[in-house]
């Protein structure tokens, strides 16, 4: 969810493993490449009518910048042996882009065309809040940075109901794979020590 604390955590779990002798390459979704970063920029643009945006055509853009992301840093790094942790990646554009059925099919079946089983993540961390609490968070947020909302944030507490909603299905749905990992009311130490049980790291930091 917006506002958990993803990149927080990330940076977090990325430095420990470091600490710890392991290879990993830490990035962001989209974004890390030039196309992924350009794509990004267009996506979260605030101006013009974001909430009216068609979500196939933007899960089109997202599985693009995905496409370009697996193609140039995550599979080099897979086959040079390294780790690879990214915020954000399908279960996000399913929640997001994939609110009605038809939209959820549609981005199912671009995951399964363009996200092959080998690169697809052996885990999947959803740090979940409760969607007010969220879009609490990210009002904060960009009060203290004086900036508004990004053209995806502004849809509204209505809009994170919903996404909350598509992450704990795709959680419900694959449960060998992914863990949903209860955030609200915890700082930010007693969120990583709950990633750290989550993946089995906790004799490691």
């Amino acid at each position: 969810m917006d506002g958990s604390g993803k990149s927080t955590q990330a940076a977090r779990l990325t430095a420990g493993q470091r600490k710890a002798g392991r290879n990993i390459l830490s990035l962001r979704e989209p974004g890390a490449t030039p196309l992924g970063e350009s794509l990004r920029a267009l996506l979260l643009h605030a101006e013009g009518a974001a909430a009216a945006r068609e979500p196939r055509a933007e899960a089109l853009l997202f599985f693009a910048a995905r496409v370009e992301l697996l193609a140039c840093r995550v599979g080099p790094a897979l086959a040079a042996g390294e780790d690879v942790l990214c915020e954000r990646f399908s279960a996000s554009t399913l929640a997001y882009q994939g609110q009605s059925e038809a939209d959820a099919a549609f981005v199912l079946e671009l995951d399964r065309l363009c996200v092959p089983p080998h690169l697809q993540p052996d885990r999947v961390l959803i740090l979940d809040l409760p969607a007010a609490e969220s879009f609490a968070r990210l009002k904060e947020a960009a009060a203290r940075a004086g900036l508004g909302l990004d053209a995806i944030e502004a849809r509204g507490l209505a809009f994170q109901e919903r996404v909350r909603a598509g992450y704990r299905r795709y959680a419900a749905a694959h449960p060998q794979r992914c863990s949903l990992l209860p955030v609200a009311g915890l700082d930010a130490d007693a969120v990583a020590a709950r990633i750290r049980a989550a993946l089995g790291l906790e004799a490691q930091e």
